[in-house]
């Protein structure tokens, strides 16, 4: 958490020193990027037993069972790391357009610390009343100020190419980000009825 400050506020001093530890692939994805999933989803897991979330819809507070809870958070936690994964090798492929000679672990490297505000801001989802598209948009603001300052540093591309390739990593960014959010956030404002889903007649005992 506290780098993920430090990379908001002082994006180019936290930029320089993640790219002179040059830390492996396994040390980024479990010391890094899978405690900060875990602690984003237990907080929001928390505000959900706790406290339920308000659904605009219905004009109700929708209240979970621990039950649900856990399955909803851990689903989300899979969608969460797969979404890095992913968004790693799509900046990947398209770094290599421009004759970028970035390996798999720098673009990964780049992803889960560039997407660090947006998980400081899903916290906030703990709140019953806090909509999920409010976290995200902010989230997705304060991720897309990180990388202007992070794919240089970490990426390396050549410097005639970084704008083309910062551009289109906020394309890469908004989509794979977004979809994440819709799947999750439909859910949660009460969009998506599981109780007559495909999924919940496959795995009853996930959804019941």
């Amino acid at each position: 958490m506290i780098k993920a400050l430090f990379l908001i506020f002082e994006p180019a001093v936290a930029w320089d020193k993640i790219a002179q530890a040059g830390r492996s692939f396994a040390q980024v994805f479990l010391l890094y990027l899978l405690p900060m999933v875990v602690l984003v989803t237990a907080a929001e897991g928390w505000g959900l037993a706790h406290w339920g979330k308000w659904q605009p819809r219905f004009q109700k507070l929708k209240e979970f069972t621990p039950h649900t809870v856990i399955t909803y958070e851990v689903i989300q936690a899979l969608l969460l790391l797969a979404m890095v994964l992913v968004t790693a090798l799509l900046l990947l492929t398209i770094s290599q357009t421009f004759q970028s000679r970035c390996t798999y672990r720098r673009s990964f490297q780049t992803v889960a610390y560039g997407f660090s505000p947006l998980f400081l801001v899903r916290l906030l989802d703990a709140g019953p009343t806090m909509s999920p598209w409010v976290t995200w948009a902010l989230g997705l603001t304060l991720t897309i100020w990180v990388l202007y300052q992070g794919i240089p540093r970490v990426m390396q591309p050549d410097p005639t190419h970084a704008f083309g390739l910062y551009l289109s990593a906020i394309i890469v960014v908004l989509l794979t980000s977004g979809i994440v959010r819709v799947l999750t956030a439909l859910y949660l404002l009460g969009e998506v009825d599981f109780k007559h889903s495909y999924l919940t007649h496959k795995f009853p005992s996930l959804f019941q």
